[in-house]
């Protein structure tokens, strides 16, 4: 059905320039013998590219009661043939058929750009059989999650799924648009329709092709395209009043001319050339093609928008605030010292990892590396729940245990105030003790690093028009003016210390005096991502609650790819100036010559249809935007194989602590 959608009014609009060479050859004076072909031609072309025209606009008349802008080209050419000059009605009709149909093919274009990543899906994968270990080729359709299956190099990956064994440098260009291969290894997420590259991977099908990230990218896209810009919906209520406006104006024209001492047959060619040269066509398509342009290069760039309000608003964002851990640092902290109280480091060690293995938090994951390189097994830690922007708590075999930042050690009523823990927390470095009840058992601090990408990304903001940014981040304030000053921050623009709902405060007061984003993971900053007037998430791709949580997600962690993405929209909007311009400026100088001057009709047709085309193809432009080419350096995060997951197996919570 989608190829008949295309493939009718393309036949109709050849069937059109044929009609239009018999008219033409058949009133070309030399050639008298073909004057026969001129009423055959001219009868095809009003057929060809009249009737398809008056069909939709009275079935959209009829059946939405929308008065269709294709209903004034065929009122046009009407009139023309009625008063003599059907040549000249012919022409309107053939250049009209003729830019619907380019205009159509341009705006699949843009939509088909996301689609395309379809093709990327392999067809078949080799499934591992749990019974006897033998491998069989199947439809990708067939996997269900919990199957493994293998992946060979040079293989796609047929669905989202965790690698269960083996190591390999995964392409992720399709999804994420990152040009350098990431590292895999066993527990890391792989995504559907990257590329193995090297080594035989085993991976378990944590999602069915129906629910993968390609599928769930299409899905968000193509409502994104339905979903009307504030700038599109105006533009669309505008078309329909000022289309009713243009028949009235044209049968007023009509009654003016003739009261001036025109015959009716030159008032009506009158009429009909102001009703071409007043029609609103290149307005009303001016946004929808930019719109779209744009969205589909974003999420073939890694970048997705939810829909083109979120374009919009994303170019007139002036305050950017970033959330820090993992957005704009790594999140890969390392543990840089350990103070116990007893002096057993290594039990100390065990159950502190223990009770993080249960955490998906960057800082649990850098106390079961350390304890992964010192050699010590987690102790065994159950009932474990997280306490939002403090900690995280369960219990071992003795009893209650937490750990957690200095909010969470004032809620079990811990006393921090030793010299030890005083040295720790004077460094410019993330502090988490350990503890059961009041008692601290010790304290570990981490240290983290910004992102390569962090400081150029926050550097094209700047150049880009973005007047303030800020970080906001739970961790202690030393910590975060270290951060800050790597990425070029003031102290002014540095929040530290602060709660969730601290940062809902704070994005509050800045939306008093502008436009604000904020960009964080998803998850631990739902409510910001929520208050602000577009919510950025990092790093989105195979995440539910980012994909849900933020108006724009970037599928990758390169900070280039927002200040790509905000250039994009502000280049969007520049685009969409440029089309009004020059469809009004159009527009002006047509019923300018058509009121006061002898404007042909078909040199009316001309102006309207090349306008037309001209702001569609301007917004094509958007297309082969950069964001779209991979970063040049892209620096994906890497890992090494000590760091793997020592408690894959551990059921998981959320821990939300905000540093």
């Amino acid at each position: 059905m989608r190829r008949l959608s295309f493939d009718i009014p393309m036949l109709m609009s050849l069937l059109t320039v044929l009609g239009m060479i018999l008219a033409t050859v058949g009133t070309w004076p030399p050639a008298e013998a073909l004057g026969v072909l001129r009423w055959p031609g001219l009868a095809l072309v009003y057929a060809a590219g009249g009737l398809p025209a008056a069909w939709t606009a009275l079935s959209a008349l009829w059946r939405q009661h929308i008065l269709d802008i294709d209903l004034l080209m065929v009122v046009a050419a009407i009139a023309a043939a009625i008063v003599g000059a059907p040549f000249e009605g012919a022409v309107l009709l053939t250049l009209f058929s003729v830019s619907t149909t380019l205009e159509h093919q341009a705006l699949g274009r843009a939509r088909r750009a996301v689609e395309a990543l379809m093709a990327l899906r392999p067809e078949t994968a080799f499934r591992k059989n749990a019974a006897d270990g033998a491998v069989t080729e199947v439809p990708a359709a067939e996997l269900a999650v919990g199957d493994v299956v293998i992946l060979r190099p040079g293989a796609r990956v047929p669905a989202d799924g965790v690698i269960l064994q083996g190591r390999g440098g995964i392409d992720e260009a399709n999804i994420t648009g990152e040009s350098m291969p990431v590292s895999k290894e066993p527990g890391q997420q792989v995504f559907e329709a990257t590329v193995n590259l090297d080594g035989i991977l085993e991976v378990t099908i944590a999602r069915t092709v129906g629910d993968s990230t390609i599928a769930r990218m299409i899905r968000l896209v193509t409502e994104a395209q339905e979903a009307k810009a504030p700038s599109e919906r105006f533009s669309a209520w505008f078309g329909q009043r000022y289309t009713v406006a243009v028949l009235i104006g044209a049968v007023l024209a009509f009654a003016v001319f003739y009261w001036l001492g025109r015959d009716w047959e030159q008032a009506l060619y009158k009429a009909a050339t102001l009703l071409v040269a007043a029609s609103p066509c290149a307005i009303v398509i001016s946004v929808p093609a930019a719109i779209l342009s744009a969205l589909s290069a974003a999420a073939r760039g890694g970048v997705l928008f939810k829909g083109g309000g979120a374009l919009e608003m994303l170019a007139a964002v002036d305050t950017f605030a970033f959330d820090k851990t993992g957005t704009l640092t790594n999140g890969r902290a390392q543990v840089t010292r350990i103070i116990t109280l007893d002096g057993e480091d290594r039990r100390f060690l065990s159950l502190l990892a223990g009770l993080e293995a249960h955490s998906e938090h960057h800082i649990a994951a850098a106390i079961r590396r350390e304890a992964v390189i010192h050699g010590i097994e987690p102790a065994q830690v159950m009932d474990v729940s997280s306490r939002p922007s403090a900690g995280i708590v369960g219990r071992d075999e003795t009893g209650p245990v937490w750990a957690g930042n200095s909010y969470l050690a004032r809620e079990m009523d811990a006393s921090t105030d030793r010299a030890e823990f005083r040295e720790l927390e004077e460094n410019a470095q993330t502090v988490v003790y350990l503890g059961r009840g009041s008692t601290i058992l010790g304290a570990v601090s981490v240290a983290d690093e910004a992102r390569a990408s962090s400081a150029p990304a926050l550097a094209a903001l700047r150049a880009g028009g973005v007047r303030r940014i800020f970080m906001m981040t739970g961790d202690r304030r030393p910590v975060a003016l270290r951060i800050g000053e790597e990425l070029g921050l003031g102290p002014d623009e540095i929040h530290a210390e602060m709660l969730p709902q601290d940062k809902v405060r704070q994005i509050g007061e800045l939306a008093e005096r502008g436009r604000v984003a904020f960009v964080g993971d998803g998850v631990n900053d739902a409510a910001a991502l929520a208050r602000a007037d577009v919510g950025i998430a990092m790093g989105a791709a195979g995440s539910d609650v980012a994909l849900q949580a933020a108006d724009v997600a970037l599928l990758s962690e390169d900070m280039k790819k927002l200040a790509d993405a905000h250039r994009l929209a502000r280049r969007t909007a520049s685009v969409i100036r440029q089309n009004l311009t020059v469809a009004i400026g159009a527009m002006l100088v047509l019923v300018t010559g058509g009121l006061f001057f002898d404007l042909p009709l078909p040199l009316a047709v001309v102006g309207h249809e090349g306008g037309t085309v001209l702001v569609v193809l301007n917004g094509l432009r958007l297309l082969s935007d950069r964001i779209r080419r991979n970063a040049d350096e892209a620096t994906p995060t890497r890992r090494t194989p000590e760091e793997r997951n020592v408690s894959a197996s551990v059921p998981k919570v959320v821990d939300e602590r905000a540093v």
